[in-house]
């Protein structure tokens, strides 16, 4: 069997940057063994899968090279960038996913594509557990959580990008990953962050568009203001557009392609 297969790089407008999805649409549901297995093949961060439901509504499901992602938000950008590319004539895409509902996607003025996510917003977490004392360099300011990571408040920039992380104590924190981030100190941004995951995916994730449903409304309500840009200071970097309306937060990104070919399974 061959498959159209095309790797995007998102929240990024240069090829090499950003974070890399795999977008795989088929007319019905692969076995989830070779949905896994292709996604350790690829061994990018994520590889989306979308079936047609009916009109520009697709099902989406989500794998790193170790495990189903029940949210992924690089991911479904590269997957709309594909849709709308293959179809410039759509308006807005809606993708359906067990974990989170739909999610809408649209086209802005400018290149971006803006994605309509829920809110996550984290709650404030009273008791640092041993694994983030002993997994970190540098021990939080404050520390948040929700359903997806623990959040590690940092004051300063230098924390952020200087902290050195043990993966495998991290891992017992499953299902949970880890977020730092701190307020920008530069205007260009309002916050900064880096995200680790080696319970679900790997090492250091270039670019979390699903972190930010909850690192937006955080830092909304910190800094008072409910547009923000924020900078996900990875080695590959990315930017992301983030607005905060209630119960639901807007992430916008550009993307770019890398690749487009076939796969034979």
């Amino acid at each position: 069997m061959e498959l159209e297969i095309n790797t995007i790089d998102a929240f990024t407008d240069n090829v090499f940057g950003g974070n890399q999805a795999a977008v795989i649409v088929t007319g019905s549901w692969l076995p989830e063994d070779m949905m896994q297995s292709i996604a350790s093949e690829n061994n990018l961060s994520e590889t989306a899968f979308l079936v047609k439901e009916e009109a520009n509504t697709y099902g989406i499901r989500w794998f790193s090279p170790i495990t189903e992602i029940a949210f992924c938000g690089h991911a479904t950008l590269a997957s709309a960038f594909v849709l709308f590319n293959k179809y410039p004539d759509a308006e807005s895409f809606n993708f359906k996913a067990e974990a989170v509902g739909v999610l809408p996607v649209t086209k802005n003025n400018d290149s971006t594509l803006k994605m309509n996510f829920p809110n996550t917003s984290p709650k404030k977490v009273t008791e640092i557990p041993l694994e983030i004392q002993e997994g970190l360099s540098i021990q939080p300011d404050e520390l948040y959580a929700n359903q997806q990571a623990y959040f590690v408040i940092y004051k300063s920039e230098k924390d952020v990008l200087s902290v050195e992380r043990n993966n495998e104590i991290l891992k017992r924190l499953k299902p949970l990953d880890v977020v730092v981030t701190c307020q920008s100190e530069t205007p260009k941004y309002d916050f900064i962050s880096r995200y680790f995951w080696p319970a679900n995916g790997g090492d250091e994730d270039p670019v979390t568009g699903s972190i930010h449903t909850g690192l937006a409304p955080f830092w909304a309500s910190r800094l008072g203001k409910s547009e923000l840009t924020a900078l996900q200071a990875s080695k590959r970097g990315g930017i992301l557009y983030c607005s905060v309306d209630g119960d639901r937060v807007y992430i916008s990104g550009n993307a770019v392609q890398y690749l487009k070919g076939t796969i034979t399974v």
